[in-house]
């Protein structure tokens, strides 16, 4: 490491503000967890726009998650070998050229390919960020350091589907990813002038574990894919589902026993002997599920069940990122002087809360009956998120935090991944149930259903319809009400469930020691 790098690395002291090094490293990491959900309201539009299917334009989503997934626990590993600020920009300067060939495609191959590029160019941002800013800042900063930093990294997936839906509609899909280009020049330039690496992180050989990359690709890989495309094959129904399965079981298994065996590992467990790290990874794992699944839920009803175009929906989804955004500095200074783990119990309460108000609603629901629901949840992850990160990576050196932020990121991507598609697999089964529920009531014999389908009928008729034809008519009216309330019914269930998955969280608090000086070091989500 050249001596300059050494001089200057004390940023807390000299050097660089470490505002300047917060701007730097958010801007990269904002545009990548943009990129994980702004392309979710185009995907109708890239399939008609290149000639496929909206199943075959899933994969550009798939493809993604995929390479991010299996670059991610890399990444302490890759630092090491090539020094993180190399690292950071080439992940960088590889996003923002992948990210204009997106734009460019001719063909969805072509596309799918370079959202690989991509994905696998941003999977190591979010922890090289982390560990760049933990060592910028002094222990007394860190949680307003990291409150600042999770803004964009909790904003950034809700302000995904409002961007995509604006720029699709009123410019073209392909802007989702020319948007990226700016933000990278922008995030190369502040990473040249400001970013060095520490005197402890030098560049060394240490042998590559191919064994351990073969397991890491074949598991995480296996396990991204089956997620992702469970419920569209009708999970394990389905002989592709099965053979993922099996293949995530060796892939995941052979890895935790090669990796523990191994003297140069890709990925160094032994930081999961320190307990609040490995509770607290596990907890933030239960978190991602919750904050993924309710993200992924609410769209999905706005637009399906009550007729919310994309831009409309993005908008209604808007109160929860600004409460994040005016809770977390406040979050970041009350965690210096107040004991994280009190701020984390409550706000996983608020949460549960939040999600408890969203399972009540009806098809009558307005703007307003969203609002303080996404408020509260908003507020709440501020109280979540910068807390138990803080905590949980209170006992790492610092010498290991690179790969300790790679074990939080990835098992926090598991645990979304593991939400979205449980969530979505609840919903279609519980709509289900309850449309075999309400079906029963509309029958010859009940005299409400009968009433209705004779004013339907003479609706049908006043409107020019020969009394066949209305009477046809009036039956799909009344089936389609019944759908659209067990949508509702199912949505309420599916957010019911993800209250109670937020309260499991509480118990598991007390298991984690309270930062030793009251601020150590935080690992935002």
């Amino acid at each position: 490491m050249s001596s300059a790098n050494t001089a200057v690395y004390d940023q807390s002291s000299a050097g660089p503000n470490p505002w300047l090094i917060a701007v730097a490293v958010m801007s990269s990491t904002f545009m990548e967890v943009l990129d994980t959900t702004v392309v979710n309201v185009s995907l109708p539009h890239i399939a008609g726009s290149l000639s496929a299917t909206t199943d075959e334009a899933t994969w550009t989503l798939t493809s993604y998650l995929v390479a991010n997934a299996i670059i991610l626990p890399m990444t302490g590993w890759l630092a090491n070998n090539f020094g993180r600020k190399r690292l950071l920009i080439s992940s960088v300067v590889g996003f923002t050229i992948a990210s204009f060939f997106c734009g460019l495609a001719p063909s969805l191959p072509f596309l799918i390919f370079f959202r690989i590029v991509q994905g696998a160019c941003g999977g190591g941002l979010q922890p090289l960020s982390q560990a760049i800013l933990l060592e910028a800042f002094p222990p007394e900063k860190r949680g307003q350091a990291m409150a600042f930093w999770a803004l964009g990294i909790v904003v950034a997936p809700m302000l995904g589907p409002v961007a995509g839906g604006w720029l699709t509609d009123n410019y073209s899909w392909r802007w989702v990813f020319y948007i990226n280009i700016p933000i990278g020049i922008i995030a190369i330039i502040l990473t040249y002038l400001f970013i060095f690496d520490p005197p402890y992180l030098r560049r060394k050989s240490l042998g590559i574990d191919y064994w351990g990359i073969g397991l890491l690709v074949l598991g995480i890989g296996s396990l991204q894919i089956m997620l992702d495309k469970g419920q569209e094959e009708d999970w394990f129904s389905s002989h592709f589902i099965v053979i993922l399965a099996a293949l995530t079981i060796i892939g995941i298994t052979g890895l935790i026993i090669r990796e523990i065996k191994t003297d140069h590992p890709i990925i160094d467990l032994s930081v999961l002997k320190y307990r609040t790290f490995a509770v607290g990874t596990g907890l933030m794992s239960i978190i991602g599920f919750v904050l993924y699944g309710s993200t992924v839920l609410l769209p999905l009803l706005m637009q399906i069940v009550l007729g919310y175009t994309a831009t409309h929906a993005g908008v209604t989804n808007l109160p929860r990122g600004f409460a994040s955004f005016l809770a977390m500095p406040f979050v970041g200074i009350l965690t210096s002087k107040v004991d994280p783990r009190k701020l984390l119990g409550t706000g996983v309460f608020a949460v549960a809360i939040a999600m408890f108000e969203l399972s009540r609603f009806s098809l009558n629901v307005g703007f307003w009956d969203f609002w303080w629901p996404l408020m509260l949840q908003g507020a709440a992850l501020g109280l979540v998120f910068v807390p138990l990160t803080t905590v949980t990576n209170d006992p790492i050196p610092k010498e290991r935090l690179g790969n300790a932020t790679s074990i939080f990121n990835l098992m926090r991507n598991i645990g979304s991944s593991i939400g979205i598609s449980l969530v979505e697999t609840f919903q279609f089964r519980r709509q289900q149930v309850h449309i075999n529920d309400l079906g029963k009531f509309v029958n010859s014999g009940n005299p409400v259903a009968q009433r209705w389908l004779a004013g339907l009928r003479g609706y049908f008729i006043s409107r020019g319809d020969d009394p066949t034809t209305a009477t046809h008519r009036a039956y799909g009216a009344i089936w389609g009400l019944v759908q659209r309330h067990a949508a509702m019914l199912s949505y309420n269930d599916s957010f019911m469930f993800l209250a109670l998955m937020a309260l499991v969280v509480f118990p598991f608090i007390f298991l984690m020691r309270r930062p030793k000086d009251g601020s150590g070091p935080a690992m935002a989500h």
